[in-house]
C-alpha cells in the first residue's frame, strides 16, 4: 500500500512493505507530469534515487501487528501505528495515496491532504521495482519470506472469519450425521443377525437397536439371562418375556470367542450412537447461531440439509421460494417436465414438522406457504444484522394458524358449514354437481295416465277391480265448481285409456287363440306319429309270429320223418328173421 504526498513545494510517498511502512520524499516533481516516461527513471537504482528518497520507516513489531494493519488497509482504514507515523512525519504536506478510500479516511481523521491519480500509480510501480535498493537494510532474501508469511496469515484470517465460510461446518456436520446413521444401522443389523443364531427370539422382543446392543453386551450367553437384572434397560414385562424366551430358545450354542467378538461389535454400536448424539447437539447449536430463523421454521436437520444442498447460506438466500420448495427433488421435477406429468410439490422441506402435521390433501398448500416463509427467513439470516429467531417464530405461528384454518374449512365442507350448522340443500337428481344447470327439463305429474272405468271399476295393471264410490250427482254437489271441469277432463282421459286397455286385451285373447290352434295342430301331429309307430310294431310282431309257426312246422315234419324211418327199419329186421 502506498500513499503519495504532494505539496506545492514538497511531495511525500507512503509505501507499505511486509516489514513496515516507508515514507519517501519526491525530489523531482516535474517528472510526474510525464507519466508515460516515468518508468525509465526507475530502470536503475541510481536513477531511482534521483527521483525519490527515503525519509522515514516504521517497522512492525510482530506478525499479528502486520496482519491487523494489512486487514485494516484492505478495508480502507488506517491502523493506529500508521496514524502515529503520519502525524510525526507529515507536517503540512500533501499525501498521494494508491487507494482513494484510504486517502479519504486519512483526510477525515488526520486532516492531511491526499491525492490519487494515474501518476501516483505509475510512481508506485517504480518504487516497488527498486524497493530493496531504496530502503537500506532490507534485502531481497529477507523480504521474500516476510511477504510469504504475511500472505499466509492473511489468507487464514480471511478464511476463518469470512461469514460465507462459517456454514461450511454445518455442511460437514450434516454430511457426517447422515453417514453415521447409515453405518449405525448397518452395524446394528449385523449384531442382530450375528447374535440371532444364538438367541433368535430376542429380535422380536426388543425392537430398538441401541437397547438390543446393550442387552447383548450385558447378557452374553442366553443362559445368563435368568440371573441378570435388566430393569435399568427394559420394562418389567419385556424383561419377563426375555427371561422366558431364554429358557426355551431354539438357538444354537456359541463359543466364548464368538461372544467376545459380538460384544466388541456392540461396543462399536454404542460408541457410534453416543458420538451421533454429541454431533447432533453440536449441529443444533451451530444452526441456532448461524440460521436461527430457518431453524425455528423447519428444524435443525431440515435446515442443515437445505444449506448443504444449496452449497452455502448465501447461495440459498439467492433462491426463490419456489426453488426452496422442490429443493432435493430435481430428478422428479425434470422427469415430470420431460413426460409432461404433474411436477413434485415438495423436496427436502417435506420432512419439516409443519408439513407432517398437515392432512394429505393440504400438504401441497402448506409446503408452498412454508417455502415462501423459509426463503424470507434464509435471507434474513444470511444478510440481516439481527441474531434472534423472532421472525421465524412469528412466521411459524402464522403457518400454524393457516393450517388450522384450512383444516376447519375441510371439516366444514364434510360435516356442514364452517360455523357448525348443517347446510341443507334440496335434492335434485337432474342437477349437475357444481354448475347448477339442468341436464333434462323438470318433469311434471300427468293425471291422464290414471285409468278409471266409470265410477265402479279401477284399472290396476292388466286386471279390473271394482271400486266403491259415491254417485256422481252427490260428488258434483260436494265438489267446488272450479274443479268440475277438471273432473270431466280426467274422466274422458280415463275412458280413452280404458278403451286402449280393452283393445290390448282383445289382441292378447286373439294371440292366445292362435296359440291354442297351433298347440292343437301340434298335438294332432304327435298322435299321428304315435299311431304309425304302433302299427309298425304290430307288423313286426306278426312277422315274428309267422316265422315261429314255420319253424315249429319244420320241426314236426322232421320228427314225423324220423319216426317213419325207424318203423321201416324195424319191419326190415323182422322180415330177415
Amino acid at each position: 500500500m502506498v500513499a503519495l504526498h504532494f505539496l506545492e513545494q514538497k511531495m511525500l510517498v507512503l509505501f507499505e512493505t511486509p516489514a513496515g511502512f516507508a515514507l519517501f520524499k519526491v525530489l523531482d516533481e516535474g517528472k510526474l507530469s510525464k507519466v508515460e516516461d516515468l518508468w525509465k527513471d526507475f530502470a536503475t537504482s541510481e536513477s531511482a534515487r534521483k527521483v525519490v528518497k527515503l525519509k522515514a520507516f516504521t517497522k512492525f513489531e510482530n506478525t499479528s501487528e502486520a496482519l491487523s494493519a494489512a486487514t485494516l488497509l484492505i478495508d480502507g482504514k488506517p491502523s493506529k501505528g500508521l496514524r502515529k507515523f503520519l502525524r510525526a512525519h507529515c507536517d503540512g504536506e500533501t499525501l498521494a495515496v494508491a487507494d482513494s478510500k484510504l486517502g479519504n479516511a486519512i483526510k477525515e481523521k488526520l486532516k492531511i491532504e491526499c491525492l490519487h491519480n494515474n501518476a501516483v500509480m505509475e510512481l508506485m510501480r517504480g518504487v516497488r521495482s527498486q524497493l530493496t535498493e531504496l530502503i537500506t537494510g532490507l534485502g531481497a532474501q529477507d523480504l521474500a519470506p516476510m511477504s510469504l508469511g504475511l500472505s499466509h496469515s492473511l489468507s487464514r484470517y480471511k478464511l476463518k472469519f469470512s461469514p460465507d465460510k462459517v456454514d461450511t461446518m454445518i455442511i460437514q456436520a450434516i454430511g457426517l450425521l447422515d453417514d453415521l446413521d447409515k453405518e449405525l444401522n448397518t452395524y446394528a443389523m449385523r449384531v442382530r443377525e450375528w447374535y440371532g443364531w444364538h438367541f433368535p427370539e430376542l429380535t422380536k422382543i426388543i425392537q430398538d437397536n441401541i437397547q438390543y446392543a446393550k442387552v447383548v453386551k450385558l447378557m452374553g450367553n442366553r443362559v445368563n439371562a435368568v440371573d441378570l437384572d435388566f430393569s435399568e434397560m427394559l420394562p418389567e414385562e419385556t424383561e419377563a418375556e426375555l427371561k422366558e424366551a431364554a429358557v426355551i430358545s431354539m438357538g444354537t450354542e456359541v463359543s466364548d470367542l464368538d461372544l467376545a467378538n459380538i460384544k466388541a461389535l456392540c461396543d462399536q454400536v454404542l460408541a457410534l450412537s453416543e458420538y451421533r448424539a454429541q454431533l447432533y447437539d453440536y449441529l443444533k447449536s451451530r444452526m441456532n447461531t448461524i440460521a436461527p430463523n430457518l431453524t425455528a421454521l423447519v428444524g435443525e436437520l431440515v435446515g442443515a440439509r437445505l444449506i448443504a444442498h444449496g452449497g452455502s447460506l448465501l447461495n440459498l438466500a439467492k433462491q426463490p421460494g419456489s426453488t426452496v420448495q422442490i429443493l432435493g427433488a430435481e430428478k422428479a421435477l425434470f422427469r415430470a417436465l420431460k413426460t409432461k406429468h404433474a411436477t413434485p410439490k415438495y423436496g427436502l422441506i417435506f420432512h419439516a414438522s409443519l408439513i407432517g402435521q398437515a392432512a394429505p390433501k393440504l400438504k401441497g398448500k402448506i409446503s408452498r406457504s412454508l417455502a415462501a416463509k423459509t426463503a424470507l427467513a434464509i435471507r434474513y439470516d444470511a444478510l440481516g444484522e439481527g441474531q434472534d429467531n423472532s421472525m421465524g417464530l412469528e412466521n411459524r405461528a402464522k403457518l400454524e394458524a393457516r393450517l388450522r384454518n384450512l383444516e376447519g374449512r375441510e371439516l366444514g365442507r364434510s360435516a356442514g358449514s364452517a360455523k357448525g350448522k348443517p347446510k341443507i340443500e334440496f335434492y335434485d337428481k337432474d342437477r349437475k354437481k357444481g354448475t347448477g344447470a339442468l341436464v333434462t327439463p323438470a318433469k311434471t305429474y300427468n293425471p291422464a295416465a290414471d285409468a278409471v272405468i266409470g265410477n265402479s271399476n279401477a284399472v290396476i295393471g292388466n286386471s279390473i277391480e271394482p271400486a266403491i264410490e259415491k254417485p256422481m250427482e252427490e260428488q258434483q254437489e260436494t265438489l267446488p265448481k272450479k274443479r268440475k271441469h277438471r273432473e270431466m277432463e280426467t274422466e274422458e282421459a280415463k275412458s280413452e285409456a280404458i278403451e286402449g286397455v280393452d283393445e290390448k286385451d282383445k289382441k292378447k285373447k286373439k294371440n292366445r287363440l292362435g296359440e291354442v290352434d297351433t298347440n292343437g295342430l301340434q298335438q294332432e301331429d304327435v298322435e299321428e306319429g304315435r299311431e304309425e309307430k304302433s302299427e309298425k310294431k304290430k307288423k313286426k310282431k306278426k312277422v315274428t309270429q309267422a316265422e315261429d309257426v314255420t319253424m315249429q312246422e319244420d320241426k314236426l315234419e322232421l320228427e314225423a320223418s324220423d319216426q317213419q324211418s325207424k318203423k321201416k327199419d324195424k319191419k326190415n329186421k323182422k322180415g330177415k328173421n
